[in-house]
Protein backbone atom coordinates (compact mmCIF):
# COMPACT_ATOMS: atom_id res chain seq x y z
CA UNK A 1 0.00 0.00 0.00
CA UNK A 2 1.35 3.30 -1.07
CA UNK A 3 1.35 5.90 1.93
CA UNK A 4 -0.25 9.33 0.91
CA UNK A 5 -0.18 12.26 3.30
CA UNK A 6 -3.40 14.35 3.49
CA UNK A 7 -2.18 17.84 3.59
CA UNK A 8 -4.34 20.79 4.70
CA UNK A 9 -5.72 22.31 1.30
CA UNK A 10 -6.40 25.48 2.01
CA UNK A 11 -3.73 27.21 0.18
CA UNK A 12 -2.37 24.28 -1.50
CA UNK A 13 -1.32 24.50 -5.22
CA UNK A 14 -4.38 22.15 -5.85
CA UNK A 15 -6.49 24.17 -4.36
CA UNK A 16 -5.43 27.29 -6.09
CA UNK A 17 -5.96 25.54 -9.19
CA UNK A 18 -9.93 24.80 -8.44
CA UNK A 19 -10.28 27.70 -7.09
CA UNK A 20 -8.99 29.72 -10.98
CA UNK A 21 -10.88 27.03 -12.65
CA UNK A 22 -14.02 28.20 -10.81
CA UNK A 23 -13.48 32.19 -10.86
CA UNK A 24 -12.77 31.27 -14.71
CA UNK A 25 -16.14 28.79 -15.23
CA UNK A 26 -18.39 31.64 -13.61
CA UNK A 27 -17.02 34.55 -15.79
CA UNK A 28 -17.15 31.92 -19.10
CA UNK A 29 -20.92 31.56 -17.98
CA UNK A 30 -21.05 35.61 -17.59
CA UNK A 31 -22.16 35.41 -14.27
CA UNK A 32 -21.25 37.68 -11.18
CA UNK A 33 -20.11 36.77 -7.79
CA UNK A 34 -23.53 37.94 -6.98
CA UNK A 35 -25.35 36.21 -9.81
CA UNK A 36 -24.09 33.06 -8.95
CA UNK A 37 -24.66 33.51 -4.91
CA UNK A 38 -28.40 34.57 -5.97
CA UNK A 39 -28.68 30.78 -8.07
CA UNK A 40 -27.20 29.24 -4.85
CA UNK A 41 -29.38 30.78 -2.17
CA UNK A 42 -26.05 32.36 -1.09
CA UNK A 43 -25.25 35.88 -0.14
CA UNK A 44 -22.61 37.05 -2.48
CA UNK A 45 -19.83 37.33 0.25
CA UNK A 46 -20.25 33.37 0.37
CA UNK A 47 -18.79 33.34 -3.39
CA UNK A 48 -16.21 36.06 -2.41
CA UNK A 49 -14.84 33.80 0.74
CA UNK A 50 -14.70 31.15 -1.41
CA UNK A 51 -13.08 32.74 -4.64
CA UNK A 52 -10.69 33.82 -2.38
CA UNK A 53 -9.82 30.66 -0.87
CA UNK A 54 -10.45 31.25 2.63
CA UNK A 55 -13.28 28.10 2.30
CA UNK A 56 -13.05 24.72 0.93
CA UNK A 57 -15.53 23.38 -1.88
CA UNK A 58 -16.70 20.18 -0.96
CA UNK A 59 -18.23 17.31 -3.52
CA UNK A 60 -21.83 18.58 -2.93
CA UNK A 61 -21.44 21.95 -3.48
CA UNK A 62 -18.85 21.83 -6.21
CA UNK A 63 -21.85 19.46 -8.02
CA UNK A 64 -24.20 23.06 -7.27
CA UNK A 65 -21.59 25.05 -8.49
CA UNK A 66 -21.45 23.29 -11.67
CA UNK A 67 -24.71 23.11 -12.01
CA UNK A 68 -25.75 26.79 -10.84
CA UNK A 69 -22.95 27.91 -13.89
CA UNK A 70 -24.93 25.70 -16.42
CA UNK A 71 -21.37 23.10 -16.92
CA UNK A 72 -21.45 19.18 -16.37
CA UNK A 73 -20.06 18.27 -13.05
CA UNK A 74 -18.08 15.37 -14.58
CA UNK A 75 -16.71 17.60 -17.26
CA UNK A 76 -15.77 20.65 -14.93
CA UNK A 77 -14.06 18.00 -12.65
CA UNK A 78 -11.92 16.59 -15.57
CA UNK A 79 -10.54 20.45 -16.55
CA UNK A 80 -9.81 20.66 -13.09
CA UNK A 81 -7.65 16.82 -13.08
CA UNK A 82 -5.69 17.85 -15.95
CA UNK A 83 -4.57 20.92 -14.74
CA UNK A 84 -2.49 19.70 -12.20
Amino acid sequence: MIGIRVAKTLGSDRQKALIALLVKSREESGLTQEDLATKLGEYQSFVARLESGQRRVDVVEFVLLAEAMDRDPVSLFKRFLRSK
